[in-house]
């Protein structure tokens, strides 16, 4: 038998083969699983529209099962010569059901298939992000209420700025990951659309029931448009793409704070031993490789939208194999991603903090604001009290109070974190994971 589903009676130059098949077997390892969650899907609906017989239904159904949990125990693997997961998913059913095992192709392309292994894998592995976003984001909001009282000093052009403090910070992190948070969702509804019956763009004389593989499926509406469908190959991901890279921008931004915080000329921090490593001359170092890697890896995840963008940006709708290239660089972004979020929640949760920052009288003139503020409210007018304060500061005569008393929203005395925690989990609630999995449960029953 033909182990291409579209080879005929020649043989393809093998160079040619190996250029064009590319990393395409070991990418479709990710999407196996998928995969045969689609084909389930519909060979149920190609059962209501007559093309298969309520008996090979089960037959079929059984099998895409067994292949399904061959999956699930990583055991699943493309044989040499086999060009890809559908052909593969084939080649083992139609090894045990015969001529049965072919019927499964009818009403789609493999376009509308890989799309669908896409979307189904994509918005699986976004739960994971959202997922571990939100274990990251307990892990902040807890230090920030641990460490509300202890001061920092705030920076502005790396300059002592003005007083801060480590609930702040913590603080900063965790709100910045509630709007990373939103982009997630908005990648999750565009993913979660459904493109089967789509075929290779312009759908299929059969009469498909696209509603029906849109319920299996879980999606929350299907591509319409089957020429958008096809259109959304590249879009989907490169839109994804900006969500992971939004995640990774705040934490690279949290790993360079903390590196710079962690070096002895700050001393605000201090990093869990395991996370640092040493010198092979200087016995005394205590290298921040964790964050420093996690900085390195969030920086090539913001890179993802254009490297995606600078593939699929000039081609017209239809399908071409240029798009072949961006699992390459896409699939395995997920799991970076996922990395880097656990390795930093360890970090947060072990990380312990200076709170004898301020004992040093370096820091004494950050207090200056506070004074200026102090005497506006007594009555000085604002300049005065600014010129006031400069002139005892270039004088050496200026005493820091440094009891401060800050009350507005989102401040050092009010930081605002249970509005913060609401908005995170208002974010969570809206993506209704439990739609999805009560579907897929169901094609697996």
């Amino acid at each position: 038998m033909a182990n291409k589903l579209w080879e005929k009676n020649f043989e393809v130059n093998k160079e040619i083969e190996k250029f064009t098949v590319g990393r395409d077997r070991e990418m479709d390892l990710y999407l196996a699983k998928y995969d045969v969650l689609g084909s389930m899907a519909h060979i149920t609906m190609l059962e209501t529209i007559g093309l298969l017989t309520k008996k090979e239904l089960d037959i079929l159904l059984k099998e895409l099962k067994n292949i399904y949990f061959i999956c699930e125990r990583g055991e699943f693997f493309i044989k040499d010569g086999v060009e890809d997961v559908h052909s593969q998913v084939e080649l083992m059913l139609t090894s045990k059901l015969g001529d049965l095992g072919k019927k499964i192709h009818s009403g789609r392309s493999r376009n509308d298939q890989v799309l669908v292994d896409l979307k189904l894998f994509t918005r699986h592995e976004l739960k994971d992000i959202v997922d571990g976003v939100k274990i990251l984001f307990d892990e902040l909001i807890q230090k920030s209420n641990q460490y509300k009282e202890i001061l920092m000093p705030g920076y502005t052009h790396l300059q002592i700025a003005m007083p801060s403090s480590f609930g702040l910070w913590f603080g900063a992190y965790a709100e910045s990951l509630v709007d990373d948070m939103t982009f997630l969702q908005a990648a999750y509804k565009i993913t979660n659309r459904n493109p089967l019956g789509s075929a290779a763009g312009y759908g299929s004389s059969f009469p498909l029931n696209r509603t029906l593989t849109t319920k299996l499926l879980g999606f929350d509406s299907m591509d319409y448009n089957v020429i958008y469908a096809q259109m959304g190959r590249g879009k989907m991901e490169r839109n994804v793409a900006f969500a992971l890279a939004t995640v990774a921008g705040t934490l690279a931004k949290m790993a360079f704070d903390a590196c710079m915080f962690n070096c002895q000329n700050f001393g605000f921090i201090k990093l869990p031993k395991e996370c640092t490593t040493g010198s092979s001359i200087m016995p005394h170092k205590k290298n921040p490789d964790v964050f420093e890697l996690i900085r390195a890896k969030s920086n090539k995840i913001q890179s993802l939208p254009q490297q995606i963008m600078l593939i699929m940006n000039n081609l017209p709708c239809g399908y071409f194999r240029d798009l072949q290239i961006i699992k390459e660089v896409f699939l395995p972004a997920f799991n970076e991603l996922k990395d880097c979020l656990k390795m930093t929640a360890y970090i947060i949760n072990k990380m312990e903090v200076n709170d004898h920052i301020l004992d040093n009288p370096m820091y004494d003139p950050m207090f200056s604001v506070e004074e200026v503020n102090k005497l506006t409210a007594s009555g000085m007018p604002f300049r005065d009290a600014y010129k006031k304060v400069g002139l005892e500061i270039e004088a050496g005569t200026f005493h820091a109070c440094k009891d401060i008393n800050h009350t507005h929203e989102g401040s050092i005395g009010n930081l605002c974190n249970d509005k913060i925690q609401a908005l995170m989990d208002m974010n969570i609630s809206d993506f209704h994971f439990e739609k999805v999995d009560e579907a897929e449960k169901a094609l697996l029953k």
